[in-house]
């Protein structure tokens, strides 16, 4: 039995939840705010309030860079991680992973871009 295909607002928190246990379990914390939103081909997860005491420490001594350095090399280490967590909720292929974070640390932003669906199916 194939699992129950979400859709709307359920599908938003599931992708919200899920990609967000998944960068904290992979990183030793997650974010204190999280949405997803899903617009036809594209799903985009926002993270706020996702610096570590590190981090916070780091851009304070004018070491931004560090984060900016960090945050991009852990969020390619998850790629694999995140993409099929959003291929498995939308039960759609992720064409394009794109990620980023601001210079603080403070916000990061998860976006995907799935194959499009085929014609007569609508998962969202």
């Amino acid at each position: 039995m194939s699992p129950a295909r979400l859709s709307g607002g359920a599908l938003n928190a599931a992708l919200a939840n899920e990609l967000g246990k998944l960068i904290a379990d992979f990183t030793g914390r997650g974010a204190q705010r999280s949405r997803a939103f899903v617009h036809q081909d594209v799903v985009i997860c926002l993270f706020e309030d996702t610096a570590s005491n590190a981090e916070k420490n780091l851009v304070a001594s004018g070491r931004s860079d560090l984060v900016r350095i960090t945050r991009t090399a852990l969020q390619d280490a998850m790629a694999p991680e995140l993409i099929a967590a959003v291929e498995r909720l939308t039960h759609r292929t992720v064409r394009s992973f794109l990620s980023g974070s601001d210079g603080t640390g403070g916000s990061a932003i998860e976006a995907f871009v799935l194959e499009p669906e085929a014609r007569g199916t609508s998962s969202a």
